[in-house]
């Protein structure tokens, strides 16, 4: 009884985890153009919130203001929108609950 017959092995192989970037970091759910247009969308709103911070001086500053609050929030947004799409966060909230974020 001792030939290997009967004792077989019971369970498969250990299957090897999916390669991952560090951090979590993925490109499965941001792909094709999707991707280079959120990266520029993000670059573009940085570069005016930096170019606002370089007036120094006005006449009237009410329009700037707002401008400064618009690029401000339209790069917090890309940057949130790059992170959840980009990271394992994805997962975490679920797939039906990301476009509603």
């Amino acid at each position: 009884m001792n030939n290997g017959a009967v004792y077989n092995e019971t369970t498969e192989p250990e299957a090897k985890a999916a390669r991952r970037l560090p951090f979590g970091f993925t490109l499965e759910h941001l792909w094709g153009w999707r991707l280079p247009v959120k990266v520029l969308q993000t670059i573009l709103s940085f570069v005016a919130v930096v170019c606002e911070e370089i007036v120094e001086d006005c006449t009237s500053c009410s329009g700037l203001y707002f401008f400064e609050f618009i690029s401000c929030s339209a790069f917090l947004l890309s940057l949130l929108i790059l992170f959840v799409y980009c990271t394992e966060m994805y997962e975490s909230l679920g797939e039906d609950k990301v476009p509603k974020l």
